[in-house]
């Protein structure tokens, strides 16, 4: 038994397959550091977007190995 055993698929709304199969293109290793220095940026900043900028940050983190 997985966590997935009580949902009933034919109950959920899945997005039509047209829309899902295009996939974002890799960023590269500069880029993904580039993106996290912008978010903390953003989240010291303070104001509306800081907690989302702070989670996301947080998960480009845990997926990159540590940079200059």
């Amino acid at each position: 038994m997985d966590a997935y055993d009580h949902l009933d698929l034919d109950e959920i709304d899945f997005a039509p397959v047209e829309h899902t199969t295009k996939r974002l293109t890799l960023l590269s290793l500069e880029e993904a550091h580039d993106l996290r220095r912008l978010l903390v940026a953003v989240a010291q900043a303070g104001g509306l977007m800081s907690r989302e900028a702070a989670r996301l940050a947080r998960e480009i983190v845990a997926r990159i190995p540590s940079g200059k």
